[in-house]
């Protein structure tokens, strides 16, 4: 970078150059006088002239650089800059991980009972139950009449193995989950029918033949067939307004002492029906046949009784 004269000291050296100039004429007059006492020196005109400054001379070469200054302080900070634009909506991200399933909850509050379904298909047949205990036997009862003299001698099988009985009922709406009391007899050879508690007890082992009709009215109708407390075959029969028969049927092999009854298996749902002038309940079963061990054994205690 070229640096220039200063011009403003001009006036200050012209100044200096008239002091210098009158010194001169001073000095010069002085030396006339003494001059005149002694002897003479010539003065050129040229030194009583004073020199003006003259043109101002080329700018000279720039100086080196000179060290870096010291670090200044910082500055306040500056104003915040204008909000810049939303963003354009980014991609949609992957679905996270599944959360761990919470705690569980109370539950809820019970709900109406619904109404019964339809019954579903029949299960396989379940495995025989134990034989209940058999009850202590009761009073010996009355002599009878005697009876009429029998045919003469011959098999006895025919006689030792009869057992068939027909029950109704007398009593509408019987309780759930009790034997119904059938009790009415239409008949109950060999008097395995027991009219106090409901039930049939086996007493010549074999095959049995079981059925009922049950007339429902105002209540449906949920009734099963029970063999030694295990239920055998259900029935149930939905009221429709008018009355209606619940039937069902069904063959048993019965050891001795085993027990048949039927009752109702669902709540409120014993819609059996009784009126003495035009409708019944029944309830039937018979033996179709004896074991043979059975019948081989009452013949010989029956051929050892004759022979006696």
């Amino acid at each position: 970078m070229t640096r220039g004269y200063d011009f403003s000291t001009v006036p200050t050296m012209l100044q200096m150059c008239v002091i210098v100039c009158l010194l001169s004429a001073a000095v010069s007059q002085s030396s006339n006088s003494s001059s005149k006492r002694s002897r003479n020196f010539p003065i050129h005109s040229s030194q009583l002239v004073c020199s003006l400054p003259g043109p101002a001379g080329p700018p000279g070469y720039p100086g080196a650089p000179g060290p870096p200054g010291s670090m200044g302080p910082m500055g306040p900070p500056g104003l915040d800059g204008p909000d810049g634009k939303d963003g354009e909506k980014g991609e949609k991200g992957n679905g996270g991980d599944p959360g761990r399933p919470g705690n569980l909850g109370k539950p809820g509050v019970k709900g109406r009972e619904g109404v019964i379904g339809k019954a579903g298909p029949r299960g396989l047949k379940g495995l025989r139950g134990s034989p209940g205990v058999a009850g202590k036997q009761g009073q010996k009862g009355d002599l009878g009449d005697r009876g009429q003299q029998g045919a003469p001698g011959g098999c006895n099988c025919g006689t030792a193995a009869r057992s068939a009985f027909s029950v109704a009922v007398t009593k509408s709406y019987p309780k759930e989950r009790m034997p119904i009391h059938f009790s009415r007899i239409l008949l109950n050879e060999g008097n395995h029918y027991n009219a106090s508690s409901g039930k049939f007890v086996c007493e010549i082992p074999g095959v049995y033949y079981f059925t009922y009709d049950i007339t429902l009215a105002n209540k449906h109708l949920a009734i099963g067939l029970v063999h030694n407390g295990q239920y055998k075959i259900k029935t149930f029969d939905a009221n429709t307004g008018n009355h209606d028969v619940a039937s069902g049927s069904t063959v048993l092999h019965l050891k001795q002492s085993d027990q048949v009854w039927l009752q109702i298996f669902y709540s409120e749902q014993n819609g059996l029906f009784f009126d003495p002038f035009w409708t019944d309940s029944t309830f039937t079963g018979f033996l179709i046949y004896a074991d043979q061990e059975f019948l081989s054994e009452a013949d010989k205690k029956a051929n050892t009784k004759d022979d006696s």
